[in-house]
């Protein structure tokens, strides 16, 4: 599989460029030279590593570059929801996520703010994950992904759900198509990363450019889909528990710096990425 290789290119970068932030404004402004604090920043919670850990990793990223990065207290949560809640009670400064999401976040809430580029960047692939045995459904789910890939549908459905989507719309509602007879492919959502994993608070329907993927998938395969709202902290115990047949998964940088196994589920395999995107940090502005 590829996913090493994909993930080596960015592998000098683990956490470093999530992490480079506390310099004082948004949308690029020349950050002015401060005192060095101590930055409460909140992150979605990591299988295999506890906060302690992050921060060791944290500190080596800082000795092996030799970029000076504020002092960082890691704060885990199980799900967006709550995290945010952190930032806006002060429990954190910063919170830890994808752009697309930023943009979302900051286009529908002014007293959001999107740091300003970090000097090291970071970029997760996102990719479905299946249990280890289940080579058929991976094989079928990464050959869709090719052709959807070859045939221009993945590049129109990015723009679709994120590149183009103006900013004050939530996620376009997704239909996707009941095969009678059919076979049904259980995937956990869990809303926790609009655009990308979005649920409508409207009627509380599965929304977004994944769930855009999966309608997708759906016809080429000629399977039913049904979405199974799941805690983010819950996805990887319902995939091996048989609660569901795919999760959405990130594949974060490998090297030196990150443990193999930091967020990495047990017995699972992983499809080809399917999007990628960069890891910025919110604060609540001034």
């Amino acid at each position: 599989m590829r996913l090493k290789k994909i993930a080596g290119i960015v592998a000098s970068c683990f956490l470093a460029g999530a992490l480079l932030t506390g310099c004082g404004g948004g949308g690029g402004d020349t950050a002015k030279p401060q005192k060095e604090q101590t930055i409460k920043i909140g992150m979605i919670k990591y299988l295999n590593a506890s906060e302690q850990k992050v921060d060791e990793i944290l500190k080596k990223v800082e000795e092996k570059s030799g970029v000076k990065l504020n002092t960082h207290e890691t704060i885990f949560y199980d799900n967006l929801n709550m995290m945010q809640m952190g930032l806006d009670s002060g429990s954190v400064q910063e919170i830890s996520t994808y752009k697309c999401v930023g943009n979302y976040f900051v286009a529908h809430d002014p007293k959001y703010r999107m740091l300003k580029d970090h000097s090291l960047k970071m970029q997760d692939f996102f990719c479905f994950a299946v249990r280890r045995n289940d080579t058929e459904l991976l094989n079928s789910l990464n050959k869709a992904l090719g052709e959807m890939k070859q045939d221009g549908t993945l590049e129109k459905l990015t723009g679709e759900y994120i590149t183009d989507i103006k900013d004050v719309e939530n996620p376009p509602a997704v239909e996707i198509q009941h095969f009678d007879g059919a076979e049904t492919i259980k995937v956990a959502v869990t809303g926790d990363l609009p655009p990308l994993d979005f649920i409508s608070a409207k009627d509380g329907a599965p929304s977004g450019f994944n769930t855009a993927i999966l309608s997708e998938i759906s016809k080429r395969l000629q399977k039913n889909i049904e979405m199974i709202p799941i805690d983010s902290a819950a996805r990887a115990a319902a995939l091996t528990s048989h609660q569901v047949d795919v999760i959405f998964w990130a594949i974060l940088p490998i090297g030196d710096d990150r443990p193999s196994d930091i967020d990495s589920p047990e017995g699972v395999n992983l499809s080809e990425p399917y999007f990628s995107d960069e890891v910025v940090h919110l604060d609540k502005g001034k």
